[in-house]
């Protein structure tokens, strides 16, 4: 597989602008390909010596990070899979459940053993450690993962050393860095212009600030967009409990953002909801500050769900985009929420 011609070919089929930065990283991720899968010997970063099985990239949001990755991903061989972190860790965390009274074989070893079987390369978009639970079990997990000479490919916001920043008890988390170090290529993709942002048309579906004005247009496109629908109340069951969906017009859905992250749900019930709709309604989304961080982190995992399964979106929000807060712990992570809200609300409504 060239893929650098092939991907010189996808931008010319698409009328994309080829880029410098981006052609570079498609040029090492085909080294990458080339050494871990046709038994080839390229730079030193990918030699058998160096044992560089993973590639791990990163960089601010909106730079063609996901798309290059992609790219590769279609390209590549059908033993694959690619995972939404949060989607990961609950397949893992179940298995861990329904293995519990299973005494013979440690349970990490059986998990990964399964992803042996199943595939030869992984693919993590948008990498990002928020949760302590999952913290603690990575350092295992991985060395598991890369001990097995699974491939793994990560697109990400923050480099391997600063993921999980100032996260609690961060020093049991070290071991994970420092396996993701040995094991992986890491490269920073660089590019000014965030291009989710950057294209016409991009704030059709998000409405600022809260009021009686931006509320009737809501209800007027709602009105729209649902008019030949049947209202039903949706009730999705997830491991023995209930999630209601009220305002539920065949596939398409309103709720307040109360109801989604000021609640005790999380990811499991997100991607729930997103296998259950095609659009969504989310009114009233606040700022963001220290005071509601929790419900930040709900959002943005919300957000990162819908994203990944192409879930269009209406927003009405205290501010408009660029201006919503932030606490500081979540800064970073936050700024893929914002460009990724950006191209949500930015498609046609219909």
């Amino acid at each position: 597989m060239n893929l650098g011609k092939l991907y010189l070919n996808y931008c010319e089929e698409k009328g994309l602008e080829i880029n410098q930065s981006q052609t570079e990283i498609v040029g090492l991720i085909n080294t990458f390909y080339q050494t871990n899968f046709n038994n080839f010997i390229f730079l030193d970063l990918f030699s058998k010596k160096s044992k560089k099985i993973g590639f791990y990239l990163y960089g601010d949001v909106g730079v063609g990070k996901t798309m290059i990755l992609d790219f590769f991903y279609e390209n590549f061989n059908p033993s694959k899979k690619k995972f939404h972190f949060n989607q990961f860790m609950i397949s893992f965390h179940d298995f861990t459940f329904q293995n519990k009274n299973n005494k013979k074989e440690n349970v990490i070893d059986k998990f990964v053993k399964k992803l042996k079987q199943k595939y030869k390369l992984i693919y993590f978009d948008e990498f990002q450690v928020t949760n302590i639970v999952d913290a603690m079990i990575l350092g295992n997990l991985f060395k598991k993962i890369f001990d097995q000479n699974i491939k793994v490919i990560f697109s990400s916001n923050t480099k391997i050393s600063d993921l999980y920043k100032e996260g609690l008890q961060r020093e049991q988390f070290l071991p994970f860095i420092k396996i993701m170090m040995n094991k992986c290529f890491e490269k920073k993709l660089l590019i000014k212009e965030d291009y989710r942002k950057s294209k016409k048309n991009r704030k059709e579906g998000f409405f600022y600030p809260l009021n009686k004005s931006t509320n009737f247009k809501i209800n007027q496109l709602f009105r729209q967009i649902t008019a030949n629908k049947t209202k039903q109340e949706k009730i999705l069951s997830i491991k023995g409990r209930k999630v209601v969906i009220k305002n539920f017009y065949e596939g398409y859905a309103r709720f307040d953002f109360k109801d989604l992250c000021d609640k005790n749900i999380g990811a499991e019930d997100y991607i729930k909801i997103a296998e259950a709709c095609n659009f969504m309604v989310i009114e009233n989304v606040p700022n963001f500050s220290n005071q509601n961080s929790d419900q930040q982190n709900r959002f943005i995992t919300l957000i990162d769900i819908l994203y990944e399964k192409k879930i269009s979106l209406l927003i009405s929000c205290v501010v408009e985009l660029r201006l919503i807060k932030s606490s500081l712990s979540l800064a970073e992570p936050f700024k893929r929420t914002l460009s990724r809200l950006s191209e949500l609300t930015s498609n046609k409504l219909n």
